[in-house]
């Protein structure tokens, strides 16, 4: 695996991995600190736009009692968490794996 050095020093697949680390909160970090290189922009703006969505699908979800609550934690809860270790895993081993939708707006957005 042949990876670059970001603008920070780190290798472009840990700072892609880092980008996941705290959901949307890390990836916006990286957008900021990492203007120029395309592999982590996609994973932060992946991130952002995934775990971002998410949130407020889960905020959305425990407003509403009994239902919501349900889909919070037996739906929400469950499909983060492993979207969370599939994402940390594929930009580790240097992947640009695309979830859809999310991973579609990411891609536009980084050409």
């Amino acid at each position: 695996m042949n990876m670059e050095k970001t603008s920070s020093g780190l290798d472009e697949n840990v700072a892609g991995t880092v980008a996941y680390a705290l959901g949307w909160i890390t990836g916006a970090a990286l957008l900021v600190s990492e203007p120029s290189n395309s592999f982590v922009r996609f994973h932060a703006w992946q991130s952002v736009i995934l775990f971002g969505g998410l949130s407020v699908a889960w905020f959305v979800a425990v407003s509403i009692p009994f239902i919501g609550w349900f889909v919070a934690f037996v739906v929400i809860f469950p499909l983060s968490a492993v979207l969370w270790l599939l994402l940390m895993f594929k930009a580790y081993q240097g992947e640009r794996y695309k979830v859809p939708f999310a991973g579609e707006m990411a891609e536009h957005r980084t050409h």
